[in-house]
């Protein structure tokens, strides 16, 4: 049978165990659930629940065809069994919701993951979700890497995260180090907009102390991570933000003002004659290199970005939030030599997986020195008794404008 497989039915005798942190009871008519007292890390208590001789019990968001979450998405129940050899059986913490997951589910990602029925979905399926924190709960006698409540990372892309557990080999995971200093929210939002404002930040332009870059977008989570990370590194920013309808803008400045940008300005302001001479006072009349710009929108947006960039400065692509495309003028390309670049942190993530870990760690021990904050989010509580539609209502809000912050599914007494 394997790992995932449904469990076998229960037996008409009392089953009863007993673990460090909890004692139940199973019978072939009802599963009493056992309170787990409240960890640290902020984590909620919860209910373990479990089957018979060690099985754990398990829901998954999933699809078996590509179309809008609301549409697609359904709530799938399994049994997984014990952990063996090399295998680890997590219990998820925290789980974002990224555009990524729902361009997945709509079947427009260049990336997707492989439908299949290894949790025993009635057709073949694919678990929603690429980011997320989990805590080991149980690992079978051949697991050398990690122990029962630590806390992983998905190495890869396409895992699928929006569940409450799983079960995969050792070799899949990364462990957090030192997760007493950081919360759940904090270890599961680290793998893909952190990591790809470190990555545009440090691998393309060979950036010193005091030079600049500019970027658009810059409420996103990636561009609130390039702010903070540049900070840190001596670097400055010029921040672009879009205009907000009933207001909001000058408190939107003040924020990312406070995270660390040095300048932050709206489209509107992007595009108005004279941009150019303020971008010169502020970079000391052009001696200041101005020499990365960082794009996720696209469009008429960043060209105006480029065009304030240094002589042979690069302007890296990594979105595009307007759905037009980047337009080349060809005198940055002839007379300023800008090299125009683009990055998927998917795609190298998964190419550089000893790097990754080592942006992630770096990241969290900035994150723990205080130097990095958490992005805005709205938590969306997940427990054993969630109805689905309020997990759809949650993946489908991500598709709307100028949502207060990330949706991260939290996990509570699953």
């Amino acid at each position: 049978m394997s790992p995932t497989a449904a469990g076998p039915a229960l037996s008409g005798r009392l089953f009863a165990t007993t673990c460090r942190n909890c004692r139940f009871q199973l019978s072939s008519s009802a599963i009493k659930r056992a309170e787990i007292s409240p960890s640290k890390n902020g984590i909620a208590s919860r209910r373990y629940i479990s089957a018979p001789y060690g099985y754990t019990q398990a829901k998954a968001l999933v699809y078996s065809k590509y179309g809008e979450p609301k549409d697609v998405l359904s709530l799938h129940s399994h049994s997984i069994s014990p952990a063996y050899s090399n295998q680890v059986t997590i219990r998820f913490l925290a789980s974002p919701i990224n555009p990524a997951d729902i361009n997945q589910i709509q079947g427009v990602y260049p990336s997707k993951p492989a439908l299949s029925q290894a949790i025993g979905t009635a057709v073949p399926s694919a678990v929603g979700g690429n980011e997320g924190v989990a805590e080991v709960v149980a690992a079978g006698s051949g697991v050398k890497s990690v122990r029962r409540g630590d806390w992983v990372i998905m190495k890869k892309t396409g895992f699928g995260t929006w569940r409450t557990h799983a079960q995969t080999d050792e070799a899949n995971l990364f462990k957090i180090e030192d997760k007493q200093d950081l919360t759940p929210l904090q270890a599961g939002t680290v793998s893909v907009n952190p990591c790809t404002a470190y990555r545009m930040l440090k691998d393309f332009v060979p950036l010193q102390p005091g030079d600049w870059f500019i970027q658009n977008g810059a409420n996103s989570g990636v561009g609130r991570a390039a702010i903070q990370l540049g900070r840190s590194w001596g670097l400055k920013s010029i921040n672009v933000i879009r205009d907000r309808p009933g207001g909001g803008v000058e408190q939107m400045k003040q924020d990312l003002l406070d995270l660390g940008a040095d300048q932050v300005v709206t489209d509107t302001e992007l595009m108005e004659r004279g941009f150019s001479d303020r971008v010169k006072e502020w970079t000391n009349a052009g001696r200041e290199k101005l020499g990365l710009g960082l794009n996720c929108v696209g469009g008429k947006n960043a060209t105006a970005v480029a065009k304030v960039l240094s002589p042979g400065a690069h302007l890296v692509t990594y979105g595009a939030m307007s759905k037009q495309p980047v337009q080349l003028p060809t005198g940055l390309l002839i007379f300023k030599n800008i090299s125009f670049d683009g990055f998927w942190v998917s795609k190298w993530s998964d190419a550089h997986p000893d790097e990754k870990y080592k942006t992630v760690q770096d990241i969290l021990h900035l994150t723990r020195t205080g130097q990095f904050k958490d992005v805005p989010f709205q938590e969306v509580n997940w427990d054993w008794d969630t109805p689905l539609d309020t997990l759809k209502e949650a993946v489908q809000g991500t598709l709307e404008g100028f949502r207060q912050g990330k949706g991260v599914f939290v996990f509570g007494e699953t």
